[in-house]
């Protein structure tokens, strides 16, 4: 069995070859946020990517999201997945360092990151948006179902405007307001070089345009409105311009139904 590095409990191990969580950006002296002044102090002060995921990782400010997420973890595991290792800890952001793409999505999946400890990896959202970044030339590989499985993305990195799987997909308005600041910071560190941001979905969108407007970035105003394809020109504190662009969430709700195609896809992301 292996303990959770932040409740303890007791998780199955050995874990098979070639999967598992990724190496843990966290050790015992990362700070851990239990309020919300704690998340926007820690993001603020977080030096590197490295720092902001380890902090971000261990983050425990949203009590009704610890409590699903680990609930998850321990005994609401999916059937299929049961002789698994759950992370069942936020989902830190994964990709390059210094990107000029950024990928902004709504959360984890109970069954996807929280299982897994990396983003839109271990299911279907992931297998639409790795593959459409790998056809760009984002990614290393056309899939990503665990953390050893070799993938790399290079130029672009993946968060999400809320880093815990909530309840039924939806996290609360306050929810999104507390790891916003999260957020910030991750926009903060990526400006210099950051050319582009991808949102998927309205909750990305307006996430991305509230950290921007929180870091003293130029927003169009009105607020621009969210829609596949739509695009908004922002510009940072210092003059440097992003663009972002939205689409539609790679949900099996939008894949499924046809709303969102890979062709779709693929020309909002060309367009980056």
């Amino acid at each position: 069995m292996r303990p959770h590095p932040v409740t303890g409990r007791l998780f199955p191990s050995p874990v098979p070859p070639g999967t598992g969580w990724p190496e843990d950006p966290a050790d015992a002296g990362t700070p851990v946020a239990t309020t919300v002044p704690a998340v926007v102090d820690l993001a603020r002060a977080a030096g590197d990517v490295g720092e902001l995921d380890a902090r971000v990782s261990v983050c425990r400010a949203c009590p009704r999201l610890v409590a699903w997420r680990e609930s998850v973890a321990t005994t609401g595991r999916r059937a299929s997945f049961a002789d698994q290792p759950y992370w069942g800890r936020p989902g830190p952001g994964v990709g390059d360092p210094a990107p000029r793409v950024l990928v902004v999505g709504l959360a984890p999946a109970a069954n996807g990151t929280n299982r897994t400890g990396r983003m839109f990896t271990g299911d279907r959202s992931g297998d639409w948006i790795y593959a459409a970044l790998y056809r760009a030339g984002y990614a290393s590989q056309p899939d990503s179902w665990a953390a050893g499985d070799g993938l790399k993305l290079t130029g672009a990195r993946i968060v999400a405007a809320v880093r815990c799987a909530p309840p039924a997909n939806r996290p609360t308005p306050e929810e999104r307001h507390t790891c916003g600041h999260w957020l910030d910071r991750d926009l903060e560190l990526a400006a210099p070089g950051l050319r582009s941001m991808l949102a998927l979905g309205a909750i990305g969108w307006d996430a991305a345009l509230a950290s921007a407007r929180r870091l003293g970035w130029t927003v169009p105003r009105p607020k621009p409105r969210f829609g596949h394809g739509a695009q908004a020109e922002l510009v940072t504190a210092d003059g440097h311009p992003i663009r972002l662009l939205g689409s539609y969430h790679v949900s099996q709700q939008n894949t499924f139904t046809g709303r969102l195609t890979e062709a779709m896809l693929d020309a909002v992301i060309a367009r980056l």
